[in-house]
């Protein structure tokens, strides 16, 4: 299964997209498309530890996805609020069949 997640990360505007591709329902790849030089190197960091068994991700240790997303973000002292992190592990239980097709928002409003 192939899945495409098209991610709008908020006011930085680096557009991400995410594809998540399982050949056999349990072990995913990933592939990135995004103008956010952070989110490339995550991309990069993604790659070297894929494929990502789907179901091994469900246990009680942190998402190996999540992992390298908030380690990179510390370093890079980028926001650890970044979206795109979470939509790579929807995409990926998607493509995995541990989720449902479904899209997700957010709506932010500030109040004085």
């Amino acid at each position: 299964m192939k899945v495409i997640n098209k991610i709008n990360p908020g006011v930085c505007n680096f557009n991400t997209v995410v594809t998540a591709k399982s050949e056999d329902g349990q072990n995913v790849t990933f592939a990135f498309g995004t103008g956010c030089e952070t989110m490339k190197a995550f991309a990069k960091q993604v790659a070297e530890i894929s494929p990502i068994d789907a179901y091994a991700t469900l246990g009680p240790d942190e998402n190996p996805i999540l992992a390298k997303a908030r380690a990179l973000l510390q370093a890079k002292g980028c926001c650890e609020a970044c979206v795109v992190p979470a939509g790579t592990v929807k995409a990926m239980q998607v493509a995995a069949n541990l989720a449902l097709v479904k899209n997700v928002s957010m709506e932010i409003t500030k109040e004085d």
